[in-house]
């Protein structure tokens, strides 16, 4: 399993509270591009209305510019495949305005593209300010138990 795009900015603006795993529908050239790594999802979240569920603002340039179609959008909605009860499940969680959703990564599962969304709810400053202190705090642990 090896990861094509991770959101990391995501893990430190946000707390996750829970996980989903859901495929993506691309174009064949957007597979292509997905692959060779060059999909970003900073910036991106979640939309779950309709019955469906799309990832909106990530961005995904072609993988031959000379090749593509002139009417291609990097930053078009991409639907998201889940199931009904998910999908039903972050509605209802969406409407709550603490609550958001955003793609954490992009890999592949047996030959498959999957993202794995969460449900996150914002940090506020101090709590950002902790999370950096506990990664100082354990980068310095493992220096000291390395010499």
């Amino acid at each position: 399993m090896s990861h094509y795009a991770e959101n990391r900015k995501a893990r430190f603006d946000y707390e996750i509270l829970e996980k989903y795993e859901a495929g993506i529908e691309l174009l064949g050239t957007e597979v292509k591009s997905v692959r060779g790594g060059r999909m970003s999802l900073e910036g991106a979240f979640v939309i779950a209305r309709g019955g469906e569920a799309c990832i909106i603002n990530s961005n995904l340039p072609p993988y031959q510019v000379a090749n593509t179609p002139k009417d291609y959008d990097p930053l078009r909605n991409r639907k998201l495949l889940l199931t009904k009860k998910e999908i039903i499940e972050l509605a209802g969680n969406e409407k709550n305005k603490s609550l958001t959703i955003v793609p954490i990564s992009v890999y592949n599962k047996n030959r498959k593209i999957k993202v794995e969304i969460a449900l996150v709810k914002g940090k506020k400053k101090h709590d950002k300010r902790e999370t950096t202190k506990k990664r100082e705090t354990d980068r310095e642990i493992r220096r000291t138990l390395k010499s």
